[in-house]
């Protein structure tokens, strides 16, 4: 066969998948393969790049697999050479085999198995279930985006150990729990990635504590959820290089969380003396080790005014920086909230300023009431859907309780007596996830919804009343 006759077969194949085409489910229960797939073997390679491009390279004699199908996204047929990654993803959806079971069967990790997967969807060569985390009946009185109603990765706050080389002010757990075993850890993260697999998510572990890096096993607990496929982020406290770089030598944390609260009098009055500094030259490591960082701030009165000061400080510094308000519970009770009347102007001033420094990130759901008054296009909220609470993550203690919110008292039940599914789809996370009944018929809701441990905290129900500092009604604007 000549490199004419083998171009022409292939337009010939090509044909015959277009008149096909491929009827295939917007959602599947299980991944699906295209019907219209079919897999040749062609004598030359490079033939599917000349089609497509005139002036690619002549093909030479040689084996290659070549892969045609319908495209229904393009709306026409497709042709191009397989890929191990395209022929590991079609051999696991034909042969309905999962994502952990299909990597340790090619030796890969499962996040491997994942990328092929989605790199297949994406080339329409198979169909994937949809995210199975949906916002459920009675969220909302107005229809919800399905960018906002269907979370797209699941996290799991994991508080590790309550040990910590800090004795913050505003700290809301100093509990005398013991940190977790490094079996039940493992235990923790099997039922992660079995929760995220079911589900049809990608799944994030935020070690937390306390201070993770004290956790004795916390490098093999960082390594496990690997394994697993999960993707770890880190919210924690200036360490070594050299610890930094234990894990990161495993792979970089999607992220790198540490806190500020405020400029260096106040944070180090509040966090211990020289933490501001350990703590910029902690940020300035980072971004040595190509590590992204985020600050968080717990906003209170005394330090509101500090907020824009601070994030010129941190403009060069850090990747992100943003806050959340105090939730009056723990060590925190002690100090003052900041102040509701003055609260919308405090975020007009945080949307203006964030217009000339991209440091300066947006958190709070109630910014999107300032960025409505502007005439500024909204963003997704707290957890990119609105508030996330019992949805699109859940916070886990050292001794396997599970809150909804790792800000206010949340129990929905035991990893030692239930499984993560269990406590997931139980009554009480449902009620978590319905949020505050009192912003149900606001529009803003999927993108807001308040915050819930604010509202606990000054001693109203989170699932009924509205939070105390939303300006919505004030400002005239209808529901």
């Amino acid at each position: 066969m000549t490199v004419i006759q083998a171009l022409n077969a292939l337009r010939d194949a090509l044909a015959r998948t277009a008149a096909q085409g491929a009827d295939m489910p917007a959602d599947p229960e299980t991944p699906l393969l295209n019907p219209s797939l079919s897999l040749h073997e062609a004598a030359f390679t490079g033939l599917s790049a000349r089609l497509e491009h005139s002036r690619s390279p002549e093909p030479e004699p040689g084996r290659e697999l070549l892969l045609v199908w319908f495209d229904p996204g393009q709306g026409r047929s497709l042709a191009k050479a397989a890929t191990d990654a395209d022929l590991l993803a079609l051999k696991i959806v034909a042969e309905g085999t999962g994502m952990r079971q299909a990597a340790r069967a090619a030796g890969v990790n499962p996040a491997v198995v994942r990328l092929a997967l989605r790199q297949a969807a994406q080339a329409g060569l198979i169909r994937l279930p949809a995210s199975r985390l949906v916002r459920e009946n009675g969220f909302c009185d107005h229809p919800v985006p399905e960018d906002l109603a269907r979370a797209q990765a699941f996290t799991l706050q994991w508080h590790i150990t309550q040990a910590c080389d800090l004795h913050c002010r505003h700290c809301y757990d100093r509990s005398p729990r013991a940190a977790v075993k490094l079996k039940r850890g493992l235990r923790v993260l099997d039922q992660m990635a079995d929760f995220c697999e079911q589900r049809h998510v990608p799944g994030q572990v935020s070690f937390s504590g306390g201070n993770p890096f004290l956790h004795p096993h916390f490098e093999d607990l960082y390594a496990a959820a690997l394994e697993r496929g999960l993707s770890p982020a880190i919210l924690g406290n200036p360490v070594s290089r050299e610890r930094l770089r234990a894990v990161c030598d495993m792979a970089r944390p999607v992220f790198y969380q540490v806190s500020l609260e405020g400029l260096q009098e106040h944070n180090d009055y509040i966090r211990g003396p020289g933490h501001f500094r350990r703590t910029l030259e902690f940020l300035d490591l980072l971004k040595e080790e190509g590590v992204s960082s985020m600050v968080m701030l717990t906003l209170t009165r005394a330090n509101q005014e500090q907020v824009l000061p601070l994030a010129e400080t941190l403009r060069l510094r850090t990747d992100l920086f943003t806050f959340n308000r105090l939730s009056l519970f723990g060590e925190g009770a002690a100090l003052a909230c900041a102040d509701t009347a003055s609260y919308g102007g405090f975020l007009d001033a945080c949307v203006a300023a964030a217009q000339d420094n991209p440091v300066l990130a947006f958190k709070d759901g109630l910014l999107n009431l300032a960025l409505e008054r502007r005439g500024e296009r909204l963003f997704a909220g707290c957890a990119g859907h609105g508030c996330g609470a019992a949805f699109s993550f859940l916070a886990v203690l050292p001794d396997g309780e599970v809150h909804a919110c790792r800000k206010l008292p949340s129990a929905l039940g035991s990893l030692a007596e239930h499984s993560l599914a269990e406590i997931y789809d139980s009554p009480a996370a449902r009620e978590f996830r319905r949020g505050a009944s009192a912003c149900r018929s606001c529009v803003h809701k999927p993108r807001c919804g308040g915050c819930l441990a604010v509202t606990a905290g000054l001693g109203l129900n989170p699932l009924q009343d509205r939070d105390p500092y939303c300006f919505r009604q004030n400002q005239g604007l209808s529901s």
